[in-house]
């Protein structure tokens, strides 16, 4: 199989683990259908994002069997395998759809051996990359972690890495306290939270993970911002002859260099959009204002 090139791409690459990937990368959440649910609108088109994400030489995919649930796996596997050598497939266990679209919990020790032999099965695959323990959110905020036991959990997925099943662990929606009590388990290799210009609760972790090598993964670019904080984006945007998306997404870049993107579309054209943005180099100037958001 041949190998993607990554030297092109904003950012350039960093470390998963022992794994170099593109710190652009891409989210499959979006080929399933409205509200993450069904299969989408378009399939070929779905087909056709995936295929442009390898030929733009993006090489971090990152997905999941409740997306859909089953949708995007099925699809990356028919867009893309055989896969290519050095494409990391990034996934994540821990909840399940109901017959109406709900996100309910499931981490339960034979829920999660049953999601991570999902995930390999629908993606063709013998061993996954990474698997991310997705812990729940809080319900009246979520894009705040709940507190609740990791280890058993995270042992759980210890155990099915040293079967062969799993090359790196993860974990998502999680506080640092969390992520400290996964540790004691195995190595983690990245932490997915909620993180952007308005939500920096992370700030300190980020910096932690950084200095431990460990990447860290934002998910929401655009999550959660209050009128007056879009105003402000929205204004450096425009100063700069560039998209909002394009902002927080090079901000993100920017902040740290264990950050990992995974902005994600259905959309060809959006797709190349998004790379292009995060390439934007974000001037001292429009840092200052944009850190005015994160007070």
């Amino acid at each position: 199989m041949t190998s993607l090139p990554t030297h092109d791409l904003p950012g350039g690459t960093a470390r998963l683990g022992d794994l170099e990937v593109t710190r652009v990368g891409y989210g499959a959440m979006q080929l399933a259908g409205p509200g993450v649910f069904g299969p989408p609108k378009d399939r070929d088109e779905a087909v056709r994002v995936l295929r442009a994400v390898v030929d733009l030489g993006i090489n971090h995919i990152d997905t999941s069997d409740f997306y859909g649930p089953h949708v995007t796996n099925e699809i990356i596997r028919e867009a893309l395998s055989p896969y290519p050598a050095n494409l990391v497939l990034v996934t994540k266990v821990g909840a399940r759809r109901d017959d109406r679209g709900n996100w309910l919990p499931a981490l339960g020790p034979d829920e999660l051996r049953s999601a991570v032999h999902d995930n390999l099965r629908r993606l063709g695959v013998e061993r996954l990359d990474a698997v991310n323990l997705r812990l729940e959110a809080d319900h009246d905020n979520p894009l705040a972690p709940m507190a609740q036991p990791v280890a058993e959990r995270f042992g759980v997925l210890a155990e099915l890495q040293a079967q062969g099943l799993i090359h790196h662990l993860g974990i998502s929606t999680a506080s640092a306290e969390q992520v400290a009590e996964a540790q004691t388990v195995a190595p983690v290799a990245c932490v997915q939270n909620p993180y952007n210009l308005a939500h920096r609760e992370d700030e300190a972790l980020v910096d932690s993970l950084a200095a431990q090598g460990i990447a860290y993964v934002p998910y929401f670019p655009l999550g959660g911002f209050s009128p007056l904080q879009s105003q402000t984006l929205d204004d450096v945007a425009e100063r700069l002859g560039a998209g909002r998306m394009a902002v927080a997404l090079a901000w993100l870049l920017q902040r740290s260099p264990n950050v990992l993107l995974i902005p994600g579309t259905s959309s060809v054209e959006h797709l190349k959009e998004n790379v292009t943005g995060a390439g934007l180099d974000l001037p001292a100037d429009a840092l200052a204002e944009l850190d005015t958001i994160g007070r």
